[in-house]
């Protein structure tokens, strides 16, 4: 298995197992320790529900485990990886309790437990079961003093977090977490607004109107922190060539003289690093503000191609001025990325307007 899985392994699970025996020495943790011998050949997310499940099945009703998970918060090995199935279980028994006093229980739970490790995984399922429940008791979080938990309240609510299990009412309502997002647009900790810029750019996916009507709100502000936010939540739609969101951002019609792309070397052999560059020269009276984009066409398995672009710069070019930009493309196989061999080209994207087109050919 790959290194991620290993995050959860014998030695966490046993870690666990000796924090939860000194937080709850009344019961017996024999089936959690035992599912050390299972976890060789499963995903980290595998491992996870089965450690779950062992808890699941020893604590009896969700108040005797929630007291156990809050004794075990006082000690400081009560940490990690091993906390993701923790929290899930803690779910899993909030819900089969199935009233709202575990419900919101549960929610406060996981509040305490995200500093550990976050709880941005198993709060999806709480979502999926009331949705305006669950976010109500979110809100408050914003104002927490712990940036894990404000953090919480926007990551653990995005659209398409990876490696989550989805929401549809993220989706169907994309307002719906407005308000947290709204709270915390300005939020003094880069690791909160980093999230919040995150989940702007998951709702840009399918409620691109709603995304670029909140930007522009939040710009009328004129934060610092807003503004970063800003950027970081439209790169999609400004890769996209979205007109609204380039104009949002600053990015207006030009009238660009583009020379190249161009490269040295047309024939790559993996691995292997692309190297191009371009002149760009501003013909207007006025200066422009550029976003400098490059889409790359890949080769697919049936012999078409697929674009991805990719940022290259910004800049600003006075009237007559000249910039040289040069970038560098790696092109190696990926876990996420299969590349094949054949003839493939690269554009430049500028204001959302493609130009030229530089050839070149893959073989592995």
């Amino acid at each position: 298995m790959g290194a991620m899985d290993d995050l959860l392994g014998p030695r966490q699970i046993a870690e666990l197992c000796e924090s939860l025996e000194r937080a709850a020495p009344d019961r017996g943790f024999d089936a959690l320790l035992e599912t050390t011998a299972l976890l060789g050949p499963l995903s980290l997310r595998a491992r996870t529900d089965l450690a779950a499940s062992a808890l699941v099945g020893i604590f009896p009703q969700y108040s005797a485990a929630a007291a156990a998970f809050r004794t075990a918060l006082q000690d400081p090995a009560f940490s990690g990886w091993a906390i993701w199935p923790v929290t899930e279980a803690a779910v899993t028994l909030a819900l089969t309790q199935g009233d709202s006093q575990a419900f919101d229980d549960c929610l406060d739970l996981l509040a305490e437990l995200t500093p550990r490790l976050t709880s941005e995984f198993a709060i999806r399922r709480l979502l999926s079961a009331d949705l305006d429940r669950a976010l109500a008791r979110i809100q408050a979080w914003t104002a927490d003093p712990d940036p894990h938990v404000r953090r919480l309240a926007s990551e653990g609510t995005r659209p398409y977090l990876p490696w989550a299990v989805r929401v549809a009412g993220l989706t169907d309502r994309p307002d719906a977490t407005v308000p947290i997002l709204d709270s915390l647009r300005s939020d003094p900790s880069d690791y909160v607004r980093r999230s919040v810029a995150n989940h702007l750019n998951d709702l840009a996916r399918h409620a691109p109107g709603m995304v670029l009507a909140l930007a522009s709100r939040w710009q009328e502000s004129g934060t610092p922190e807003s503004a970063w936010i800003i950027r970081r939540g439209l790169r999609t739609l400004v890769k996209k060539a979205n007109p609204d969101a380039l104009a949002l951002m600053g990015f207006r019609p030009a009238d660009v003289a583009v020379e190249g792309p161009h490269s040295e070397t047309v024939l790559l052999t993996l691995p292997a690093v692309l190297s191009f560059d371009c002149v760009l020269t501003n013909r207007s009276a006025a200066a422009a503000r550029l976003a400098v984009d490059y889409v790359v066409h890949y080769v697919k398995a049936s012999g078409s191609t697929a674009p991805k672009v990719f940022k290259l710069a910004v800049l600003d070019l006075e009237p007559g001025e000249s910039r040289r930009l040069s970038g560098r493309h790696a092109f190696h196989q990926m876990t996420t990325r299969r590349h094949y061999a054949g003839l493939h080209h690269l554009e430049l994207q500028i204001n959302g307007i493609r130009h030229g087109r530089l050839e070149f050919d893959v073989s592995l």
